[in-house]
């Protein structure tokens, strides 16, 4: 494993301001998100909104550093606004190049960090340079779909091919692992009108984390780490995660996944009786 690594998700809602613009609106506030939803059925079928009206609330990533230390953060709208939120998770390149890791990183949440990073006239080259600036990412940087700077898991384990893609939530848990856990991106509105931002959080790490075990596995697999090193990674993570509070819920709920694979069987000690 390559270190630091930087495991991330970012959660997003409709930027109703920049969809009234493109369509030319003019309609009151509360009536925007369902004319935009309909509009977007009527163009594609899908109610799923063109990338650059996402604004992003949160951004949640799992720091491993050299020394295999992990640190778990969110930058969310509680504190900040969207650009700040840009700002804090972009100059974490200016200073290093991890390897970063995601779950559809390259078709939703990178695109989507550069749409809003561009509307809110910010600078990034140490993330989107493609060698115009540094000559050694002409290759290998982070948009490279067949490089490693940036490890898109649900592109790498689809073998690139599209009709092969799956959910993180199924893969997670058909491996043993918590999967969201009832919960899914459906709430993240309500979670930001009512201010209910632990929960926000909670469900961005949520989707980090499930990532993140993933990657241990698909690392297990290529033999980039061994047996014992993965058993390591595990326990670390689990003993990590002892100390966060907010992840109480996802802590039960991987253990109680884990008894479902021969695998992970042993991932939690059994109660001595």
């Amino acid at each position: 494993m390559r270190l630091p690594v930087l495991v991330f998700d970012i959660e997003t809602l409709t930027d109703l301001k920049s969809g009234a613009h493109l369509y030319g609106l003019d309609l009151p506030q509360e009536s925007l998100e369902s004319a935009l939803t309909k509009l977007r059925r009527q163009e594609s079928g899908s109610e799923f909104q063109r990338l650059p009206l996402h604004e992003i609330v949160c951004i949640s990533g799992l720091w491993i550093d050299e020394k295999g230390v992990m640190t778990l953060f969110s930058f969310s709208q509680e504190q900040w606004s969207e650009a700040e939120i840009l700002q804090k998770f972009l100059s974490i390149f200016d200073k290093r190049h991890p390897t970063l890791v995601s779950w559809n990183g390259s078709q939703f949440d990178l695109p989507v960090i550069l749409f809003r990073a561009m509307y809110h006239g910010l600078s990034a080259p140490s993330l989107f340079d493609q060698g115009e600036i540094d000559s050694q990412k002409r290759y290998n940087n982070y948009q490279n779909r067949y490089h490693h700077r940036h490890v898109d898991l649900m592109d790498l384990m689809a073998m690139f091919n599209g009709r092969n893609f799956q959910k993180l939530d199924d893969v997670a848990y058909l491996l043993g692992y918590p999967g969201k856990r009832g919960q899914t991106g459906y709430y993240i509105p309500e979670y930001v009108r009512t201010e209910q931002w632990l929960e926000l959080t909670s469900y961005c790490e949520g989707d980090v984390l499930n990532t993140w075990l993933v990657y241990l596995r698909f690392l297990l697999l290529k033999g980039q780490i061994l047996p014992e090193d993965h058993r390591l990674w595990i326990q670390a993570t689990i003993h990590y995660l002892q100390g966060q509070p907010q992840q109480k819920d996802f802590l039960r709920v991987w253990q109680e996944s884990s008894i479902q694979t021969d695998f992970t069987a042993s991932d939690f000690p059994t109660p001595q009786h």
